[in-house]
């Protein structure tokens, strides 16, 4: 990125900037005269939920037209992935600004959204009548901005006009914008259009606002697309509401026909994914089930097992889930032993579509909801996650593992594919106990090992089951005994040895 300076500076206004060196690819508007710019330029980017795809965002305040960005003033950076922004609340993340030693250097805000499949793009024209008169000297210099609203309420921009200089009664150029960039191919969601008088020092005038929809704009010059800007204006200690017209004189919609294919690498068909289909060998995920899930299961009394997976669009409304029954039976998610998993796995692999971000919380959550309703000390749950290590929920995750580390509960994770795995390193907190908002878990109940280390030199996938399975399950017996002794549970008295009918038994010394 690029630094920028004023968020409501029209581009009119605003400085060219030379053509982005290899190292750089990507370049925001360059904006005048503020601290606290808000950039129209977005970038389109192919989200890929398996992989870990790093950004590095830079602000620089631009002094020339230099192309050598030591000739201008380095504001900060921060670092994040792409799943976080995703995985974020809203996917609106925000994070400090690093870089200067000893300088607080502020705060950046990223926000991404999923383009909807609408090609469409809508030429407009607008024009206003006897706007308000802000400048001492002469009349206003006017300019639109068009913001698109987020699921969460709030606004993104998306659009600015050019400023028409000294006038209460602009007429702007036509200007041609995306739909989906107007409203992400949904014609009922709010657009709001605010309008501006420019000033040089980037202060610039709030004239009025207006909402309105795609749908509505879509009608074309009418009755229905004239609006009345209204603004309380504060005079000599009264107050009143002055009104302004604003007309959409002309629209044109472009329509495109052709064929949007999206193929990420998380396509269980093809050989890149990691939950690729091979007739002939199971694959990493099914791999590590059944390693850990045979032995765990002979603790199990009736070999049924809830299966569920996290980061899918299920049909018939493409809804992303991220605690969804294998079996996709919602009320009764239970598979019949490991056979009973691995075959739901596969068949759901047939029936939903792989998609991020990837949250752990909501599977925590869900084993927790039945291990709280069960603390005499009945019964224990053991959670196996298996995951590709890009986790985009991690503050939410160890949330829910600090109120689940009170629980008879403990989590196994199992990482799959060639991604760093700190993240999930951090969760095991065999080094430093894991927290959240402060306060520390009561007990280690996590368990981490990555899939690569149990499989030869070749790549192969020839695999040491057991010795795999040993690993993960080593920690278990003393989680289970920590839990019930942190809660002063006691074995159960043994029952009585068995006696055949007719028999005396005989206790043998030895």
């Amino acid at each position: 990125l690029r630094s920028l300076n004023h968020c409501l500076s029209p581009p009119l206004h605003s400085h060219s900037f030379p053509t982005p060196t290899p190292s750089l690819p990507f370049l925001t508007e360059v904006i005048d005269n503020t601290l606290n710019p808000d950039f129209v330029r977005k970038y389109i980017l192919d989200y890929f939920f398996e992989e870990k795809q790093n950004l590095r965002f830079d602000l620089y305040d631009v002094d020339s037209k230099s192309p050598d960005l030591s000739k201008h003033d380095f504001l900060g950076q921060t670092f994040c992935t792409l799943g976080e922004i995703v995985g974020s609340p809203a996917s609106r993340l925000e994070k400090p600004l690093g870089g200067i030693p000893g300088k607080k250097c502020g705060t950046i805000v990223l926000s991404a959204e999923e383009l909807s499949n609408c090609r469409d793009s809508a030429t407009m024209q607008f024009c206003a009548n006897k706007l308000d008169k802000k400048d001492f000297f002469g009349k206003s210099d006017p300019f639109m901005v068009f913001y698109r609203s987020n699921e969460d309420g709030t606004f993104t921009i998306c659009h600015k006009t050019e400023v028409v200089k000294n006038t209460l009664n602009p007429v702007w150029q036509p200007f041609t914008i995306p739909v989906r960039a107007l409203c992400n191919g949904d014609y009922d969601r709010t657009i709001k259009v605010e309008v501006y008088d420019w000033d040089r020092d980037g202060s610039h005038d709030f004239i009025g606002d207006f909402t309105t929809s795609y749908r509505e704009l879509a009608r074309g010059q009418s009755q229905f697309n004239v609006y009345e800007v209204r603004i309380m204006i504060n005079s000599r200690g009264c107050t009143k509401t002055v009104s302004y017209v604003l007309e959409l004189t002309s629209l044109f919609l472009i329509t495109h026909n052709d064929l949007d294919i999206d193929c990420s690498t998380g396509n269980p068909s093809q050989s890149t994914s990691l939950h690729y289909m091979n007739p002939y060998q199971l694959n990493a995920y099914a791999m590590a089930l059944k390693a850990v899930g045979e032995i765990i299961q002979d603790y199990d009394s009736d070999k049924m097992f809830p299966a569920l997976g996290f980061g899918a669009k299920l049909p018939p409304d493409g809804r992303v889930s991220h605690e969804f029954p294998l079996n996709g039976n919602m009320e009764n998610p239970y598979c019949n032993g490991i056979e009973g998993i691995l075959e739901a796995y596969h068949q759901s692999l047939k029936t939903v579509q792989l998609y991020g971000p990837t949250n752990f919380a909501p599977v925590v959550n869900h084993v927790a909801r039945y291990a709280a309703a069960v603390q005499d000390g009945s019964q224990y749950f053991v959670l196996l996650i298996i995951t590709d290590g890009v986790i985009s929920d991690m503050a939410q995750t160890k949330e829910a593992i600090v109120n689940g580390a009170k629980l008879p509960m403990s989590i196994i994770i199992v990482g799959v594919g060639q991604a760093e795995f700190d993240a999930m390193v951090e969760l095991d907190g065999d080094d430093i106990r894991i927290s959240s908002r402060g306060k520390l878990a009561e007990r280690d109940i996590v368990q981490f090992v990555p899939f690569r280390d149990y499989m030869d030199r070749t790549g192969n996938h020839v695999l040491s089951m057991a010795r795999l399975a040993k690993d993960v399950l080593a920690e278990i017996p003393d989680q289970f005994i920590s839990y019930m002794k942190s809660r002063g549970i006691k074995p159960n008295p043994a029952p009585p040895p068995y006696t055949p009918p007719g028999h005396t038994h005989h206790h043998t010394q030895i």
